[in-house]
């Protein structure tokens, strides 16, 4: 059984404390709840969406029995040894055809945030299409995002402090196994929010157009998947292997291949090796 102090190299995070650096008049940021355990952030904040809570409303899980990501896949780690965070997002003003940006959105805020391009090897680190976090070729960090009622929920599961025995797959990793600078969760987790927060008000004032708000221009920068060849899992079963040339402005993954170019929305894409 596990409480607060059970490993005191994981720390709780301190709901007032976050709620005071966040909770400011003007901010996106409208309510911060710091959970003890539930089975996913993303499934109870889509319960509040369709009870009608506010856009900005914010849960964080200490740990999540039930976490999900993309394709059904889970997300699990233990206590207080990563960020489990879900925001809820209403941008009304946008046209329904531009949400598809939230997510990879939230990826840039995620690499800003957590400084990546500051401190890890070039090879290998930045976002794999459309939102993985990945270090030198492994997984740190995951993204689900989910309608709910015309809200947008956006969860994110970041690897903070795993060990190499925790990892839940070979390919993933942590942000102190590979040395990161900042692996204080209450620090990242007001960069990651205020990083959203910026990136999401500058999009929604340009009624969500990626050019305008500069959204992908930044996320293409941070693309480690342009210019790699990548075998795309596509529904029904369908495989395509090709070259990542581009992610287009609905923010779909352009593929050249033998037969042309293709633009992908939705798939699992492996980079393959040379």
């Amino acid at each position: 059984m596990h409480d607060r102090w059970t490993d005191l190299e994981r720390p709780p995070l301190r709901e007032a404390e976050l709620r005071r650096a966040l909770l400011r008049p003007g901010s996106l940021w409208s309510s911060l709840s710091v959970l003890a355990e539930t089975g996913s952030t993303n499934a109870e904040l889509v319960r509040l969406a369709k009870a009608g809570a506010a856009e900005g409303t914010v849960l964080i899980a200490e740990r999540q029995t039930a976490g999900r990501g993309r394709l059904g896949r889970t997300w699990e780690s233990p206590p207080r040894a990563g960020i489990a965070m879900s925001v809820l997002l209403r941008p009304a003003e946008v046209p329904v055809a531009r949400y598809g940006w939230l997510p990879l959105l939230a990826g840039v805020a995620l690499a800003d945030a957590t400084g990546l391009r500051s401190w890890a090897a070039p090879d290998g680190s930045g976002l794999k299409w459309p939102n993985d976090l990945l270090v030198e070729g492994r997984k740190c960090a995951g993204i689900l995002a989910e309608v709910a009622d015309g809200a947008i929920v956006v969860g994110i599961g970041l690897n903070v402090s795993l060990r190499r025995e925790e990892l839940p797959r070979e390919d993933a990793t942590s942000l102190v196994l590979e040395g990161a600078p900042v692996t204080d969760r209450a620090p990242l987790v007001k960069a990651l929010l205020r990083s959203i927060e910026s990136r999401y008000t500058a999009w929604r004032l340009d009624g969500g157009d990626p050019e305008a708000s500069g959204l992908r221009a930044a996320y293409k920068e941070r693309c480690v998947t342009l210019g790699r060849t990548v075998r795309v899992m596509l529904p029904g079963d369908v495989e395509l292997t090709g070259t990542a040339a581009d992610v287009d402005s609905d923010g779909r993954l352009v593929v050249t291949h033998p037969g042309g170019r293709e633009a992908i929305a939705a798939g699992d894409v492996v980079h393959v090796r040379a």
